[in-house]
């Protein structure tokens, strides 16, 4: 469960960036887009102007040369760009109707004034993907100049190269834009994570970098948590000092008890004192854990579990490897576990131990043989000083605080707790263990 929350925060942390690096990939996307549109309209404009003034060139050195050389003309004026024949006839016997057609026209008169009123056909024809510009003028001794310039609105070369300069300057931007990005949302996830950590009962010092009101919330969340962390120990210095006043009035009640005469006063006044010592434990224990600190260290978890058994006073069972190192917070993990035992012979007659090595981390179980707990309460144990006693079939001792204390111990050093109830009855404690890193010590 701690782990699917960390996954959790860590991915929400990340949809703010997420979102925002969507955002330029679509204004990177549509400028690329627009760009190819826009130089694609430029290079059809500019190669029909091209190709009217070549036009226009090809028709007054063709008209030229044919009257000096007439049986040459067309093999001399054939290159790879137009293609010539002298005929009797026009292979275009009329002007097209596209309006295409009528600009070249009007720029090739433009290019050369010389060829105003001679008789003059063009047209556009050619297959999807390519369109040829075809013509035919009449020359000086009545033939017909025939004529082919191949694939006239191809754009490509032109669009291509420009739509290629844009595309790179909007990769190099958009680059530039997320490493800006990368620096302004690095303090908002470390601030996520801190106010996650702090949530769950835990502190971390807040770098206050970034912009100036990234720095006054580190620097406020900073004094927020002193101020927490302030009221938290003087509350836990109360409850301490009151404890520990009641223990003089407590040692007083249970030497005068050895001094009453009558045996069932004497017997009802030495549980009392017994309980309330167990009560008062119990508190210290939970006060002493919610300011606990550990480092992460390697522990044998197969032998740390036995020695704590060793000193358990109920039947008892371990199951798992005969040893397992893991990498965890020794002293946070060994109190949960004598909590979570305690209570599992408290209200079952065992207790069984079982650990498991399964992806994505380590688990230890804990299964009693008692009247287990129902689904409605898996949440509401989590509370300190709640009980459940008709649910657990009979009235016992304590604050109600082994469960709450394990819990909170657990989730503020990184680990986790699941409640299950046996199909034959009882109770299964899922742990997960706190996996930290030793390098961090």
């Amino acid at each position: 469960m701690a782990r699917n929350r960390d996954i959790f925060s860590h991915w929400k942390s990340r949809r703010f960036a997420g979102y925002i690096m969507l955002l330029l990939l679509g204004v990177g996307t549509v400028q690329v887009v627009a760009s190819l549109v826009f130089y694609a309209a430029i290079d059809r404009h500019s190669i029909r102007e091209d190709h009217a003034r070549r036009v226009a060139e090809f028709l007054i050195v063709s008209d030229r040369l044919h009257q000096l050389a007439p049986q040459d003309t067309a093999r001399v004026m054939t290159t790879g760009h137009l293609s010539a024949a002298i005929a009797l006839q026009p292979a275009t016997p009329r002007s097209g109707t596209g309006a295409g057609v009528g600009e070249i026209y009007r720029a090739i008169l433009h290019w050369e004034e010389s060829l105003v009123g001679r008789p003059m056909f063009l047209d556009i024809r050619g297959r999807i993907g390519r369109h040829d510009l075809v013509g035919s003028m009449q020359l000086a001794d009545g033939r017909w100049l025939n004529f082919r310039s191949p694939d006239i609105l191809s754009s490509w070369p032109i669009a291509l190269r420009a739509t290629a300069m844009t595309l790179v300057i909007t990769l190099v931007c958009l680059g530039i834009a997320l490493a800006i990005l990368g620096r302004l949302t690095g303090p908002l996830t470390k601030l996520s994570k801190a106010v996650d950590t702090i949530t769950q009962g835990g502190a971390m010092q807040i770098e206050e970098a970034g912009m100036p009101e990234l720095r006054n919330l580190a620097r406020t969340l900073n004094g927020l948590q002193g101020r927490i962390a302030d009221l938290v120990s003087e509350q836990t210095r109360s409850f301490e000092a009151i404890s520990h006043d009641l223990r003089t009035p407590l040692s007083r009640l249970i030497v005068a008890s050895d001094f009453v005469s009558e045996d069932d006063i004497a017997r009802i006044v030495a549980s009392s004192a017994a309980e309330i010592e167990a009560m008062l434990a119990s508190l210290q224990a939970f006060l002493r854990a919610q300011h606990l600190q550990a480092d992460p260290e390697p522990v044998d978890l197969s032998a740390a579990i036995t020695d704590l058994l060793a000193s358990v006073d109920a039947p008892t069972t371990l199951s798992g490897p005969p040893s397992i190192t893991v990498v965890t917070y020794r002293e946070p993990l060994l109190l949960s576990l004598r909590a979570l035992i305690d209570n599992a012979v408290q209200y079952g007659t065992r207790a069984a131990i079982a650990i498991s090595a399964s992806p994505p981390g380590i688990h230890i179980t804990i299964e009693d043989d008692g009247p287990g707990i129902p689904e409605d309460y898996f949440e509401t144990i989590l509370d300190p000083f709640f009980r459940l006693d008709c649910a657990r079939a009979r009235n016992t001792p304590g604050f109600g605080l082994g469960i709450p204390m394990a819990h909170r111990l657990l989730r503020r050093f990184g680990g986790g707790l699941e409640f299950s109830n046996l199909e034959q009855g009882g109770l299964r404690v899922r742990i997960t263990v706190p996996i930290g890193d030793a390098g961090s010590r």
